[in-house]
């Protein structure tokens, strides 16, 4: 009960969904805490950060001025990693948050990007998708929980799901092997259409992009058993483009489907991260420039990261 009295105290955006996820709260006490994502909190500062054209620091996936550094043939520094203050993340964010699609200021800002926002790789529509998976499958994430018109995103996503059952970013410039990091974007993307009763067929596909992660146990190599990148088996958030197996057996936790054998060793690797005092540590924030932080740091206690972690181990244990 500690840790849960901690959560409580954190932000709107995590007290509704503890309510929802781990105290099964009357439905209409998470909606009134819901609602405050809107007007209070981490909500309210990214909304309030919004410009008035709907996007945020003047650009789909990069801020303005990075742009106007491109076209002006000056490349950008990214050695600190890239800035986090676009429409895309941003938006990624309020999603994640929880920001009500009914309420005011979602409804207005997902009109705004659909007239006024475009990418920066072929000046596309925002809700029609560019070419890297990982940025359209986020896009899904966004347009089909606020309700976007999402039909051409997802018709291209299906069309470039490769032979091994997922998605890969550099698909355009020859790749035959899917990501980790692009295909649990399209995963989440592709669930939360079929959440939103989307009209076109995904299941198929979603499929078979499961069965890519959990043929590798969500973090191994198939053909050798190895790690491939350490980062995996780090807990970040915002998890931005990136993966970690927290990030994926959320995914699966999501889909409610009783847990698959294969997750059983990235599931253990979530409870021997656990602390002392129940909480589990941010562990690897992506670097790069920000509205504002979200947490304490690497290494200190994370809401989020606990909630998550709770969640997947009550799904677990309860449906094995």
């Amino acid at each position: 009960m500690e840790v849960m009295d901690w959560l409580l105290e954190g932000d709107p955006a995590i007290r509704w969904q503890v309510l929802r996820d781990l105290v099964q709260a009357p439905p209409d006490q998470v909606e009134a805490e819901r609602a405050r994502v809107e007007t209070q909190g981490w909500g309210a500062r990214l909304l309030a950060a919004r410009d008035l054209d709907g996007q945020w620091d003047g650009g789909a996936c990069f801020p303005r001025r990075i742009v106007d550094d491109w076209q002006a043939g000056i490349e950008p520094d990214f050695s600190d990693g890239q800035p986090w203050t676009s429409t895309l993340p941003t938006l990624m964010l309020l999603h994640d948050l929880g920001l009500d699609p009914a309420s005011a200021a979602a409804r207005e800002t997902i009109g705004l990007v659909t007239v006024n926002c475009r990418w920066e790789h072929d000046g596309q529509a925002f809700f029609d998708g560019e070419v890297e998976a990982c940025i359209n499958g986020r896009t899904l994430s966004i347009g089909a929980y606020f309700g976007a018109d999402v039909g051409s995103l997802v018709t291209g996503l299906l069309a470039d799901q490769l032979d091994d059952g997922g998605w890969n970013c550099w698909t355009e410039r020859g790749a035959i092997v899917s990501s980790f990091d692009s295909t649990i974007c399209v995963l989440e993307g592709l669930s939360e259409y079929e959440e939103s009763a989307g009209n076109v067929s995904v299941s198929d596909a979603r499929r078979r992009g499961e069965e890519y992660l959990l043929e590798r146990q969500l973090f191994r190599r198939r053909s050798t058993g190895e790690v491939p990148a350490e980062r995996w088996l780090q807990f970040s958030w915002p998890p931005r483009w990136h993966y970690d197996v927290l990030r994926a057996l959320d995914y699966f936790r999501r889909t409610a489907d009783a847990p698959d054998p294969r997750v059983g060793e990235a599931v253990q690797l979530v409870r021997d991260k656990r602390q002392v005092d129940g909480t589990w540590l941010l562990e690897n924030t992506h670097p790069g420039q920000t509205q504002f932080e979200f947490e304490d740091g690497d290494g200190r206690p994370s809401r989020w990261n606990t909630l998550r972690a709770l969640r997947v181990l009550n799904w677990y244990d309860c449906q094995r």
